[in-house]
C-alpha cells in the first residue's frame, strides 16, 4: 500500500458538520501514480457525485491532502458499508478508499487484497479550511 495513504489529512469547509458512526471517503480522481487531465478528473468526480446522490444518505465534500507536499484531492464522505465503498472505488479506478468507524480511520485497497488497515484517529486528521474543493 502506498505510504502516502498513511499521511493523508482531510479538510472540510463546514465547522458544524456532524459525522455518522460509519462512513467512507471516496474519490474519483487519478489513482496514485497516474496522471489524468483536469478534465478527466472533473468528469469522474461529477459522475461519482451523481451516483452517490442517487443512492441517498449522507454525502459531504471532503478534501484529502498531504501536509508535506500540499497535494490535495477532493472526495466525498458518504454513508455506506466498507465493502460497498471498495466496490465503488474499484468502479472509479481507485487504488484505495478510507473508511471511518467511530473515530478510527482506516484505509483499504479496493481490489481482492481489500482489508481495513488502521491509519489513526479521524478527528485528529480533520481540519476546517477554506481549501477549494475543485478537482486538482
Amino acid at each position: 500500500m502506498h505510504p502516502a495513504y498513511f499521511k493523508t489529512h482531510f479538510a472540510v469547509t463546514d465547522p458544524s458538520a456532524e459525522w455518522p458512526s460509519e462512513f467512507a471517503i471516496i474519490t474519483a480522481c487519478a489513482t496514485t501514480g497516474e496522471q489524468w487531465t483536469d478534465e478527466q478528473n472533473a468528469v469522474a468526480d461529477v459522475s461519482l457525485e451523481k451516483q452517490l446522490k442517487g443512492n441517498g444518505g449522507l454525502i459531504r465534500r471532503i478534501t484529502g491532502y498531504s501536509p508535506e507536499t500540499g497535494h490535495a484531492e477532493p472526495g466525498w464522505a458518504v454513508e455506506m458499508t466498507w465493502q460497498d465503498a471498495c466496490d465503488l472505488g474499484s468502479k472509479y479506478h481507485q487504488d484505495a478508499i478510507y473508511f471511518i468507524s467511530g473515530d478510527a480511520l482506516y484505509v483499504s485497497l479496493c481490489d481482492s487484497r481489500r482489508a481495513l488497515v488502521l491509519v489513526g484517529t479521524f478527528r485528529e486528521r480533520l481540519t476546517i479550511s477554506n481549501m477549494p474543493s475543485e478537482v486538482q
